[in-house]
């Protein structure tokens, strides 16, 4: 299961501009909504809440954005009626891709969504047609990079403290853990002063495929596109990115 973040690992190395920014905030805010209108407004009793709150403050959100899309959520403030969507299908060389969207118009959101898969040389499947690929499990990155740490050392900290799997990466830690299991484990690691980069539920490819390289710059500006898309929450795919590709697309992009 380890290898399907290096797709996240590549946006951290990019950093967020300024122009998503914005955009990343945007979905935040209607992951918020979302969340308070399905479980209240209480995050202490409301998970998906909680979580939503606390990747809202990893990404540096601002306390009154934050507190705004708790309002439009509970109707305290006016707000538009959010659906969620989970969109499959393959991209180049037949990869699966898992497209999780929340939107306003899902005719508009459908069709945004496929035009990125043709253009790609991908096309969009039926429900169901790559979801059984996927795991969902919670998923904790750990930045180590410019410090001297003990990558090893953390690894085992981390499976000390309830951790299912680790995978060490050049600049970062992944850390998976069942989806129950995710708030505990996060505030375990941050008693041992772990510097969390991230702490989300994601899905996890059972298994991974390797691409050759054309194919896997190909579907990395693909992946890209699709995150790209103002409706779109996450994206996931089951192709294991070396570092090599990455910091070629790092340096294309």
């Amino acid at each position: 299961m380890s290898g399907h973040s290096k797709w996240s690992s590549i946006k951290h190395q990019k950093g967020v501009a300024d122009a998503r920014r914005g955009q990343l905030f945007t979905k935040l805010t209607k992951e918020i909504i979302v969340a308070v209108r399905q479980g209240g407004d209480n995050p202490e009793a409301n998970f998906r809440l909680r979580l939503g709150i606390q990747k809202a403050r990893d990404n540096n959100m601002p306390l009154d954005n934050i507190e705004r899309a708790i309002k439009r959520g509970n109707g305290t403030l006016e707000g538009t009626i959010l659906v969620e969507m989970v969109l499959e299908g393959y991209g180049p060389s037949g990869v699966a891709i898992l497209v999780q969207a929340l939107s306003d118009n899902r005719n508009r959101t459908l069709q945004e969504v496929r035009n990125v898969f043709s253009r790609s040389g991908g096309s969009l499947g039926e429900n169901g047609c790559v979801a059984w690929i996927f795991d969902t499990l919670g998923l904790i990155t750990i930045d180590v990079q410019y410090q001297e740490l003990d990558k090893e050392d953390l690894a085992l900290q981390a499976i000390d403290a309830g951790a299912d799997d680790v995978k060490i990466e050049s600049d970062h830690i992944e850390v998976y853990t069942k989806p129950d299991e995710l708030e505990k484990l996060r505030q375990a690691l941050e008693e041992n002063n772990f510097n969390i980069a991230s702490a989300e539920l994601s899905m996890i490819p059972k298994t991974l495929v390797d691409l050759e390289e054309k194919a896997a710059l190909q579907t990395l500006k693909m992946l890209d596109k699709l995150e790209g898309l103002d409706d779109v929450q996450q994206v996931y795919s089951n192709v294991n990115f070396s570092d090599e590709i990455l910091e070629k697309y790092r340096l294309q992009a």
